[in-house]
């Protein structure tokens, strides 16, 4: 039995043309403008969710209660107030108690300065 030689079998066994560079490239460099690109959109992406979670958790409203507890605290801060006329025990501002404090510290040291000499 004689098998027929078939065309395939005449040629060779490796590829007879270059391989298409120019297409090689191309390809490669339009890859990496989609990789670029994309790399870019989610950045993006992610910036704007960033930051519209920190507008939603840190700069939100002040809720009515904070805002009810920090007029408190300046009403207490800021008042003048009897707390024991028996015992002589007053509420004052709390600048007006930071000055007192400060000018006696002040008078202390000038006269602790003059007793040195």
């Amino acid at each position: 039995m004689d098998i027929p030689e078939s065309k395939h079998q005449s040629e060779p066994g490796y590829e007879k043309r270059d391989l298409n560079v120019r297409l090689i490239v191309l390809v490669a460099l339009i890859a990496l403008i989609l990789l670029a690109a994309s790399v870019y959109v989610v950045d993006e992406f992610f910036q704007i969710s960033k930051e519209e979670q920190v507008e939603k958790v840190v700069l939100q409203p002040v809720s009515a209660q904070l805002r009810e507890l920090r007029s408190h605290e300046d009403e207490v801060l800021s008042a003048y107030k009897v707390i024991d006329a028996a015992n002589g025990i007053y509420q004052i501002p709390i600048d007006r108690a930071m000055e007192i404090l400060a000018n006696r510290a002040y008078q202390n040291s000038t006269t602790g300065n003059r007793k040195a000499r």
